[in-house]
C-alpha cells in the first residue's frame, strides 16, 4: 500500500481525506478533540506537499427510517435533516480543525452538497482546507450508493485513508470513492494514524514467536458480541483472560452460580463448547465484587464473593482474580486488551479495571501491549495509564474486527 511516507508534488492537486472527527460533543461543546488532533499529521504532510485538502468524516447517527417516514418529498426530507440533526452537524470541528493547524492556514466550511460543494472544492488553493458537511447527511453513505462514491471522487485527485475508525465499514466515502479513483489511475493512501493503526494491529494478527507469551484480556456484556474475536484469539493466543459482564455467562456454563448478574443466555452454549476446546487457556474470575443494586442508591450492599447468591449481581472482578489475572499478564510478551473488568464508571467498582491496568504498566519494556480502544480505551486514559501502552487503538469496532478477520478490513483492503 502507498503511504503518505510516499507523497509525491502535489501542487494544484485535490485531494480527498476521509477523518475520523466523530468526537464527544453536545451542540458546539466539543468535550474532546483527540481524534481531530490525530489527523493534524496527515493533513500538514499534504499540506506541505501543497496539496487542496477536502476533510469529510461522519458524526453521530441520522436515522433515515424515521427522516424518510411517510411520502416526502427531497426539499421536505432536506427541511427534516436541518432541523432534527444540527447536533451533528460537523461545522463546529471547523474551530478545532483551525486551531490545530495554526493561523497560517486558511480552513473553510461547506454545509451544502452537489454543485455547491464542487464549487467550494474548485475555489480551494493550494495549502488550503475544506471541511464538508457529515458524510452521514448524504443517504447512500452507509450502502456506499455507487453515484454518491462517483459524485464525491469526481471532486478530486487523489484519496487519502486516515479513519481507521470507520475502516471496518463499507461505506461511501471508506471504499467506494477509492475504489473509483484506483480505477481511473489516481493514487490512494494510508495516513499516518491508519499505518499506525496496521502495523500495530497486524503484529496482534500475524503472532511471531518472540511475542509469546501472547495474552488477551477480554471484558464487555455480551459474549454473542465477541464470538468471533474469541474464536479468532483461541487459535493465536496463549491464555486469554475474560473479566466484565461476559464472564458471567462462562461461569454459568461451568456451573457456577452467578444470581442476578447479566447473563447472555443464547451464548451458554458457546461457552460450554469455548471451555471445553481452549481448556486452561481461558481465564476467569475466581471471586467477584456483588452488588444488590447496580445504581448508586444509599444503602446498597457491596462485597466481594466466590458463588453469588440470588439478589446480587457481579458488577467487577474481585481481590483473588486481580491476583490471578496480574500473574497470567505478567507472564506476557504480547498483550491486547478490549474491554473493562467492571463497571469503572461508577468508582466503587473501578479496582479490577485499574489492576488490569498496573499489571500492563508493570511489563513496561518487557512486552508490546495493545489497548483495542472502546470502553477500555476510555478507562486508561481516565485513569492515567494511556502511557503504559505500547498502541491505544483509535477504534474499538474496527481493532476487533480486524482481529476477527485475520487482518482485512474493507477500507483496509481497498488500498492494496
Amino acid at each position: 500500500m502507498l503511504t503518505v511516507k510516499q507523497l509525491p508534488d502535489l501542487h494544484g492537486k485535490k485531494v480527498y481525506v476521509r477523518v475520523d472527527f466523530n468526537v464527544p460533543h453536545k451542540g458546539d461543546v466539543i468535550s474532546d478533540d483527540n481524534r481531530i488532533r490525530a489527523a493534524i499529521p496527515t493533513i500538514k504532510a499534504l499540506l506541505e506537499k501543497g496539496a487542496r485538502v477536502l476533510l469529510m468524516s461522519h458524526l453521530g447517527k441520522v436515522d433515515w427510517k424515521k427522516l424518510k417516514k411517510g411520502e416526502k418529498t427531497q426539499e421536505e426530507i432536506d427541511a427534516q435533516m436541518k432541523k432534527n440533526c444540527l447536533s451533528i452537524a460537523v461545522e463546529p470541528l471547523k474551530k478545532h480543525i483551525s486551531e490545530a493547524m495554526g493561523k497560517d492556514v486558511k480552513v473553510s466550511f461547506c454545509k451544502e452538497r452537489g454543485p455547491e460543494l464542487k464549487e467550494a472544492v474548485e475555489a480551494l488553493q493550494d495549502g488550503e482546507i475544506l471541511l464538508a458537511q457529515n458524510t452521514r447527511y448524504q443517504p447512500g453513505e452507509e450502502k456506499n450508493d455507487p453515484e454518491l462514491a462517483k459524485e464525491w471522487a469526481s471532486l478530486v485527485d487523489a484519496y487519502v485513508m486516515d479513519a481507521f475508525g470507520s475502516a471496518h465499514r463499507a461505506h461511501a466515502s471508506t471504499v467506494g470513492v477509492p475504489e473509483i479513483l484506483k480505477a481511473e489511475g489516481k493514487p490512494v493512501f494510508l495516513g499516518y494514524l491508519m499505518i499506525k493503526e496496521v502495523e500495530n494491529l497486524t503484529r496482534c494478527v500475524e503472532v511471531k514467536p518472540e511475542d509469546r507469551p501472547y495474552v488477551a484480556i477480554l471484558g464487555g456484556l455480551k459474549v454473542s458480541d465477541k464470538i468471533k474475536v474469541i474464536n479468532a484469539l483461541i487459535d493465536k493466543c496463549d491464555y486469554i483472560i475474560i473479566g466484565g459482564a461476559m464472564s458471567y455467562t462462562f461461569k454459568k456454563a461451568r456451573g457456577e452460580e452467578i444470581g442476578g448478574s447479566f447473563l447472555d443466555e443464547a451464548s451458554l452454549d458457546y461457552a460450554k463448547g469455548c471451555l471445553e476446546k481452549a481448556g486452561d487457556k481461558i481465564v476467569l474470575p475466581v471471586d467477584s465484587v456483588i452488588t444488590d443494586s447496580f445504581e448508586p442508591v444509599e444503602g446498597r450492599k457491596i462485597q466481594v464473593a466466590k458463588a453469588i447468591p440470588e439478589g446480587f449481581q457481579g458488577v467487577d472482578i474481585g481481590p483473588e482474580s486481580e491476583k490471578l489475572f496480574a500473574s497470567v499478564i505478567a507472564k506476557a510478551k504480547m498483550v491486547f486488551w478490549n474491554g473493562p473488568m467492571g463497571v469503572f464508571e461508577q468508582e466503587e467498582f473501578q479496582s479490577g479495571t485499574k489492576a488490569v491496568c498496573e499489571a500492563i504498566k508493570d511489563l513496561d519494556g518487557k512486552a508490546f501491549t495493545v489497548c483495542g480502544g472502546g470502553d477500555s480505551a476510555a478507562a486508561i486514559k481516565q485513569f492515567g495509564y494511556k502511557e503504559n501502552f505500547s498502541h491505544v487503538s483509535t477504534g474499538g469496532g474496527a481493532s476487533l474486527e480486524m482481529i476477527e478477520n485475520d487482518g482485512h478490513l474493507p477500507g483496509v483492503d481497498v488500498l492494496r
